[in-house]
């Protein structure tokens, strides 16, 4: 009975082995739609979404970028500032704070709220209250100091 559990013991792990061997093969050779080369997509619809069709540029075709900050946005000193930074860069940049413009008090605890229920962040609720009266206090019409 013993030497029949170790077969099947030894069997079950082989098969095992062979099978996480060969998934990487298996997923290297799962055609994806519309992929050419890695990063590179046909023009046309990818599921549910169109593609753009490639455009190459003219000759001497000049593009320009209009000025964005390249930096991280100093949030203003106060309580609740490290909970901010802390809590909200984890998805994002504390930039998004910064470059809104003066929210009212109830739209900031609403875009709190937003995020921790329609996009998942994982802010307790004493914490979200923090953050809350931070940005109400440095960022509406009655408290931004620019």
């Amino acid at each position: 009975m013993q030497k029949t559990l170790n077969l099947l013991t030894l069997a079950a792990a082989a098969g095992l082995a062979l099978l996480t061997l060969s998934l990487p093969a298996a997923l290297a050779e799962t055609p994806r739609p519309g992929l050419l080369s890695a990063g590179d997509y046909a023009a046309g619809p990818l599921g549910s979404e169109l593609q753009p069709a490639r455009v190459q540029p003219g000759n001497g075709a000049v593009y320009r970028v209009g000025k964005w900050p390249t930096y991280t946005a100093e949030l203003a000193a106060g309580p609740g500032r490290d909970a901010t930074l802390g809590n909200c860069s984890m998805c994002h940049s504390v930039t998004y704070i910064t470059q809104q413009p003066p929210l009212p008090a109830a739209t900031w605890e609403a875009e709190v709220h937003k995020m921790i229920k329609a996009f998942g962040a994982p802010i307790q609720e004493a914490t979200a209250k923090e953050i809350i009266t931070y940005l109400q206090t440095h960022y509406t019409p009655e408290t931004r100091k620019d």
